[in-house]
């Protein structure tokens, strides 16, 4: 019979194949020429390992959720971790919360440069669907932050929230610019890049010490290098854009 712990270990060693097929990958797009062959190729190769990644994530935290004992033996001793409320929280509810964050913003940056002609047409039924199912998720892992008092899963929720309100400002903006589509594909590809990153640091490193994974520091590196890529990105792109809007007058 196949145990919950076959089933957790068979999805992480395809989440970590993915997700490192996915950390590489994401640096090419980013820091290549847009538009070129590598950055359409690449960055097909990221969205779909993405893709996977944040599914066998969801995947990996509804297992911890329904036992976390036998998904995370190796933490039976340590300090924090061995009361399975703490595992559930960290390990389930977050990482759900975060697997449903890149899943959103994987597809909704995909579905922004496919509809770049059309913003109301990103807003399909899967979409709205992942909308929801972030709002919900984010608001999970901000009741349980509370519950037990992790300061940094109450914030780490705000993220999500933003992102479903900036995702809809997108598909519904009365009036959006030519070079709006390419703002929010850069946003929401780029910010599942940090929550990947985010994921990797954290959680990859509890295996090796267990202690990193509530390490505020260690969070607040692919969030301010992520963020720090999406301001200059949107900065070049708003430039261009004026730059050609004074040459056609």
């Amino acid at each position: 019979m196949v145990s919950t712990h076959d089933i957790f270990m068979t999805l992480v060693a395809v989440h970590i194949a993915t997700g490192t097929v996915g950390l590489i990958s994401f640096w090419i797009p980013v820091g290549g020429r847009k538009g070129s062959t590598s950055h359409r190729r690449f960055g097909r190769v990221f969205i779909n390992t993405l893709l996977i990644t944040g599914i066998t994530a969801i995947g990996i935290a509804t297992t911890t959720l329904f036992d976390p004992v036998a998904t995370h033996p190796h933490l039976s001793d340590h300090e924090v971790f061995s009361d399975p409320s703490m595992i559930r929280a960290i390990f389930g509810w977050m990482m759900l919360y975060l697997a449903t964050l890149t899943v959103n913003l994987a597809w909704h940056g995909k579905l922004a440069l496919r509809h770049k002609r059309n913003h109301r047409a990103t807003g399909t039924r899967a979409n709205n669907c992942l909308q929801i199912a972030l709002t919900i998720a984010s608001t999970t892992c901000l009741i349980q932050g509370y519950w037990v008092q992790q300061p940094m899963m109450m914030g780490l929720s705000i993220v999500g929230f933003a992102t479903v309100a900036t995702n809809y400002w997108f598909i519904f903006k009365p009036a959006p610019n030519n070079h709006d589509y390419v703002k929010e594909h850069i946003k929401s590809l780029v910010g599942a890049g940090i929550s990947v990153y985010t994921a990797f640091f954290a959680f990859g490193a509890v295996r090796l010490m267990p202690e990193l994974a509530l390490t505020p520091g260690l969070w607040a590196i692919p969030l301010i290098t992520g963020l720090t890529l999406i301001i200059y990105h949107q900065y070049t792109i708003t430039r261009k854009s004026r730059e050609q809007k004074v040459v056609a007058k």
